[in-house]
């Protein structure tokens, strides 16, 4: 593959995360083909939508595949497994039969034995997929850059623009951080053939920061000095379950509160430590703008 032009497939480049390794892979002998619901016109990308059939002749010339996308709009557990469980099996399926070389499945650390979210099973039992058929798992921390976006985009927006900030559950909940373009190292590793294992890679510096010190850390960067109000979570997740019932509009998903009060009690970063992966630590002066 050194000597050709490597093409990697890559869903989910519309997401922060999608987007990072796209940014990271392009200028790095990577041509970069987006797999999306929308294709741009005058772009080179692919039709794709998760749960749908996938034709194996889409793999032509493609030597890699990545995989990013979830859609989150499917808020039960049968629409959940159709969609993004099924519809990743036929993804990856279709990729092998195609010839596809590397498939790198992006998980989450919200995905471990035991956990309670409908979002951490669904990655669970992908992980379980893409590692039957030969494909890398990557559970990464909570994915930050120097240009903030996504989940982390959100909070360093609120520690920055916000006085008062509600705080769920004391906002003692652990934050595994790690950067875009470490993220995006090990993935070019993977696509590369360097990295070969048959479990999930948890990747993420080990030093945890509470939500609380992470809001006030990334305020303190823009001299905000903040107030945090303490909310009982179990009020705000009955608020959104009943929003969600009615199929109103929420600010966040009553799963995404669960996965955060119960994340995984005893991670461990043993595995990325022998693949000599880096994880930089978090610097909040390190983010320039969300």
């Amino acid at each position: 593959m050194a000597d050709e032009i490597k093409t990697c497939a890559l869903t989910g480049s519309s997401g922060w995360v999608g987007g990072s390794l796209r940014r990271f892979l392009t200028p790095r002998g990577w041509r970069v083909v987006d797999w999306t619901r929308r294709p741009a016109a005058g772009e080179k990308s692919v039709p794709f939508r998760l749960g749908e059939a996938v034709d194996p002749s889409y793999f032509s010339g493609t030597q890699a595949l990545v995989h990013c996308a979830y859609d989150f709009s499917a808020r039960n557990w049968n629409d959940i497994e159709r969609i993004n469980v099924r519809g990743t099996e036929k993804l990856f399926r279709a990729a092998r039969a195609a010839g596809v070389e590397r498939i790198v499945f992006i998980s989450s650390a919200s995905a471990f034995a035991g956990c309670r979210s409908l979002y951490g099973r669904a990655k669970l039992e992908i992980e379980a997929i893409a590692l039957s058929l030969g494909a890398i798992a990557i559970r990464p921390g909570l994915v930050y850059g120097n240009s903030a976006g996504g989940v982390f985009g959100g909070l360093v927006k609120q520690a920055r623009q916000s006085r008062f900030i509600p705080m769920l559950g004391g906002g003692n909940q652990l934050q595994y951080l790690i950067h875009d373009e470490d993220l995006g190292r090990l993935v070019a590793r993977c696509l590369a053939g360097e990295i070969q294992v048959n479990q999930p890679i948890l990747l993420a510096h080990e030093k945890g920061w509470t939500l609380r010190q992470l809001l006030t850390e990334l305020a303190a960067t823009h001299q905000n000095k903040v107030t945090f109000v303490p909310v009982p979570w179990r009020m705000v997740w009955l608020g959104l379950k009943t929003l969600e019932t009615l199929h109103l509009p929420t600010p966040f998903r009553s799963d995404s509160l669960i996965g955060l009060i119960y994340q995984n009690p005893a991670p461990s970063f043993e595995l990325a430590k022998s693949l000599q992966a880096e994880c930089r630590p978090f610097r909040a002066e390190s983010i320039t703008h969300a």
